[in-house]
């Protein structure tokens, strides 16, 4: 199974927000640090804040915020959320047109598959992407720290 970018982006994004704390962040500067287009970043971020992932904060002092504590941000949540279909082959699909489905065994093979990777998912949060690696994260997306 493979996240759609729109997902990816998605935890790069509240990565980002997690690691530089209680400071505003901009679209302008996300995208620049993962060279992402403005445009689909700010679909991205709109989606997250509609979630109430991120609080977007308008004017000449705004900025993005983590909208939740990083502690509280299920990963396996993050991606039933964000991914907009987790079809994994037709037959998952309400138009299935595949003449062996009656007696296919694949179909429940994958959900099993499926709900065994989101189980996985769950076990962890937006937290413990960043673990101890929150200073080294912060250094590789060019994040000041305040010691800085």
């Amino acid at each position: 199974m493979q996240l759609t970018r729109f997902t990816d982006y998605s935890i790069r994004v509240l990565i980002f927000l997690a690691a530089k704390g209680e400071e505003r962040s901009t679209i302008h500067e996300i995208a620049d640090t993962f060279q992402i287009s403005r445009n689909h970043l700010m679909k991205i971020v709109q989606e997250l804040s509609q979630k109430h992932y991120v609080t977007a904060i308008r004017g000449k002092n705004g900025g993005l915020l983590l909208t939740r504590d990083p502690a509280t941000i299920g990963l396996g949540e993050l991606v039933r959320e964000m991914e907009h279909g987790m079809a994994l082959v037709e037959c998952f699909h309400s138009d299935n047109a595949c003449i062996i489905t009656p007696a296919c065994r694949l179909q429940p093979i994958l959900k099993e598959a499926l709900s065994a990777f989101l189980d996985v998912l769950d076990r962890y949060t937006l937290a413990d992407l960043l673990g101890n690696q929150q200073p080294e994260l912060a250094r590789l997306m060019r994040i000041p720290t305040l010691s800085a």
